[in-house]
């Protein structure tokens, strides 16, 4: 409904991908991982949104250590050029966005900004600012959450007019 509301396809054929850290607590116990680019324990979310910021998949990992059928490419960074069965096996092309040797500081990067704004209104869940979770089922169930009530007072607006 947001998508056909914004002029949109209703099923999204590009998707955002990035990932981010979680920062360790007690709660993440043996499950948190160290992420020795970021020099941070805790727990990996990779998460795919479409191009307007809408939830696709998430999955949490251990720091070192689906998007649908209709996804036809997906916008990444440069973490993302490894091996990628799962993307080829979901005919999914990657499109790796990289940023400007010449640039120094902040760059805002072509589509990738979206999923770097989904992370953003993410963290406005004070829950999911750090892994608290003892299982990476509730946290992925808890972004699950934030994202519907997110979505849900985006279509509240729609309905209203405003």
């Amino acid at each position: 409904m947001l998508r056909l509301a914004a002029g949109r396809e209703a099923e999204p054929s590009a998707a955002i991908l990035d990932s981010r850290t979680l920062r360790a607590t007690p709660e993440s116990g043996e499950r948190a991982g160290y992420d020795g680019a970021k020099r941070k324990e805790g727990s990996k979310l990779h998460m795919a949104v479409d191009t307007l910021g809408h939830l696709l998949a998430l999955h949490v990992t251990p720091a070192q250590a689906a998007t649908g059928d209709s996804v036809e490419v997906a916008f990444v960074d440069q973490g993302y050029t490894g091996q990628t069965p799962a993307a080829r096996r979901h005919g999914i092309e990657l499109d790796v966005v990289k940023r400007p040797e010449a640039k120094r500081g902040f760059v805002l990067l072509p589509r990738r900004w979206v999923v770097q704004r989904s992370f953003a209104w993410a963290t406005r869940v004070r829950r999911l600012v750090k892994d608290y979770e003892r299982y990476a089922s509730t946290v992925a169930d808890l972004h699950i959450v934030a994202f519907v009530c997110l979505m849900l007072e985006e279509a509240a607006q729609l309905a209203d007019g405003s």
